[in-house]
């Protein structure tokens, strides 16, 4: 049950959900890689002992992009070697 309420309300869960269906994976599948997903997110934080950032993943894919010196493309998600 928490998968299911996660993968509609959630909004990293949702487009973790949106890009499954995309796919071509069945409801069950994808509730099952949710579960799997908010497992994973759970294990983070109770090893870490801080509490979630939603905006983690935003902010190390910057640093890498910074570091890098990868330019975005135009295409969601992508980015170019320079």
């Amino acid at each position: 049950m928490p998968a299911v309420v996660a993968k509609t309300h959630h909004p990293i869960l949702r487009t973790f959900a949106e890009r499954l269906e995309q796919r071509g994976l069945c409801h069950m599948e994808i509730v099952v890689a949710v579960m799997r997903k908010l497992l994973h997110l759970i294990y983070g934080i109770l090893k870490s002992g801080q509490p979630f950032d939603p905006t983690y993943l935003e902010k190390t894919a910057a640093i890498d992009i910074q570091e890098k010196g990868w330019k975005k493309s135009s295409r969601k998600g992508s980015l170019l070697a320079n």
